[in-house]
């Protein structure tokens, strides 16, 4: 059901849920059966409303990468009055206790591709974000790890393993960073939607094409299992 500015208007607060990629937000449109008369644009990609739990709730898309990440919800935040944003969507997984499908709520992100990992530790403590989940009764020991380049080649799985990431991705961390400067609160909820897979003797572009069916395969899965058992937990 669309809302008009003057009920956006009344809202003193609201929960920002941000999103990257356009699969992910096409899911979210069917998800909730957005009309088109309720997508409004903003230089990032389109946004729209609803009401959860009695709270505003502005679900908006970004663009993949950090970069991408960053604008949209700087933008977001300065123009509307966000105090929690919910960082949604799909992550490659790279903890193998973990399985396709997995809903993680990682307690620390972290961006690693801002080192010369020749000299200095792949995760440098300035760009590492401590999360509290524990006060939505989660006690969660994951790690969100977020570069720009995606975690498609079998020598970065092993990497980012070799350092205890649990999951990857190319946004999350990024807001999670940009989100403490603003203070405001920033909860990241991402579902395993692949693993990386060994191109070792492989066609790598050919191994790439595959991994990135499997991810748009499971992407509405993902989406329809944190929207269904987890979004409410939060707002």
């Amino acid at each position: 059901m669309g809302l008009s500015s003057e009920t956006v208007g009344k809202h003193r607060f609201m929960v920002g849920i941000s999103i990257a990629t356009v699969w992910e937000f096409e899911a979210t449109l069917d998800y909730f059966h957005v009309k088109e008369t309720e997508r409004m644009t903003y230089p990032y990609g389109k946004y729209f409303f609803r009401v959860i739990n009695g709270t505003l709730v502005v679900f908006y898309s970004t663009s993949v990468r950090k970069v991408n990440g960053v604008g949209g919800n700087q933008y977001m935040l300065a123009h509307f009055p966000i105090t929690k944003v919910l960082v949604v969507g799909t992550c490659a997984g790279i903890d193998k206790r973990f399985d396709v499908l997995d809903i993680i709520i990682p307690d620390r992100a972290v961006q690693y591709d801002c080192t010369v990992k020749e000299i200095e530790p792949l995760l440098k403590p300035s760009f590492v974000v401590p999360i509290d989940v524990t006060k939505y009764g989660i006690d969660e020991n994951a790690t969100i790890g977020t570069a720009d380049r995606a975690v498609v080649m079998w020598r970065d799985y092993l990497e980012l393993q070799e350092n205890g990431i649990t999951v990857a991705d190319t946004e999350a961390a990024a807001i999670a960073y940009i989100c403490r400067k603003n203070e405001i609160e920033c909860i990241i909820i991402k579902g395993i939607s692949d693993f990386p897979t060994d191109e070792t003797g492989l066609d790598p572009l050919q191994s790439n094409q595959e991994q990135i069916n499997v991810y748009i395969a499971n992407t509405p899965k993902v989406m329809t299992r944190i929207f269904d058992d987890y979004l409410q937990l939060f707002i």
